[in-house]
């Protein structure tokens, strides 16, 4: 059975030891507070949601997390060290593919090792495990949307990142490709040992993938986004995208939305 608790047991796990640690963020734009002293854990190999209404400031935490966003106060600790800007340990994907047009398959995929690397052999292996075998020298416009988000997955592992970090990844794809990509998320993350953070609006998808999901919910006068619920999802991969219990999650989960915005 999946559990609900304001603080998982799977959260107090990765405190030992975590692989990120986030103290008491906070952001600001001007006078408004977006992220308003956000605190959690996440350990090596696990995988965690994040999700909230709009405008709550999930994706903005994020990109301070990518280290995008250097302006904020609080602290972001990966494996023990303060961290503030982006870290080869850490992989971004984002909601589009943002694959470079003029750059083939191959070396979009290594771009981070710089320009014309295709030939690294890690190339090959990871377009061998995202199910693109062969077509390193096609250009990103000859893609597929389903096959684009699969490259930008293989270059979010090229760097050999402890921790993925993914804004709504597979929320421009139809239903049944969204399937199937998650399902090569949950295998790639297992076989390289890999952390994700997800930001989603799918709750469906949250609960699914992940060990554990967090609630964002904006609260106070000002609508500060603050992290209102740590919620634990017992039980291993794969999982029955049929389970009664994971619906019982998604009612808690639309219940805590839909306090925080007054419904």
């Amino acid at each position: 059975m999946s559990t609900l608790t304001g603080v998982s047991s799977a959260g107090a796990a990765a405190s030992d030891s975590p692989l990120l640690d986030v103290r008491a963020l906070s952001k600001r734009y001007d006078t408004r507070t977006v992220l308003d002293r956000v605190n959690f854990t996440l350990a090596r190999g696990q995988i965690v949601s994040l999700v909230g209404p709009s405008g709550c400031g999930k994706s903005t935490l994020l990109r301070v997390l990518a280290g995008l966003d250097r302006d904020f106060d609080g602290e972001v600790v990966l494996d023990g060290q303060i961290r503030r800007g982006p870290s080869p340990r850490v992989g971004v994907i984002f909601q589009e593919p943002r694959l470079l047009p003029w750059l083939n398959v191959a070396d979009n995929v290594a771009f981070s090792a710089g320009p014309r690397q295709g030939d690294d052999p890690r190339v090959a292996r990871l377009l061998d495990e995202v199910g693109l075998a062969g077509i390193g020298c096609a250009l990103p416009k000859q893609l597929s949307g389903g096959m684009a988000q699969r490259v930008a997955l293989a270059r979010g592992l090229f760097s050999q990142p402890d921790l993925l970090l993914l804004d709504e990844p597979f929320s421009a794809v139809d239903a049944m490709t969204r399937m199937r990509l998650q399902d090569l998320l949950l295998s790639l993350t297992q076989a390289h040992g890999t952390a994700a953070l997800i930001v989603t609006h799918d709750l469906d998808e949250a609960l699914y993938l992940s060990d554990r999901v967090l609630l964002l919910n904006t609260t106070g006068p000002h609508g500060s986004g603050r992290l209102v619920r740590d919620i634990a999802v017992s039980g291993g991969h794969p999982r029955d995208r049929r389970d009664t219990s994971i619906g019982d999650l998604r009612d808690e989960l639309l219940e805590g939305i839909g306090a925080g915005l007054g419904v």
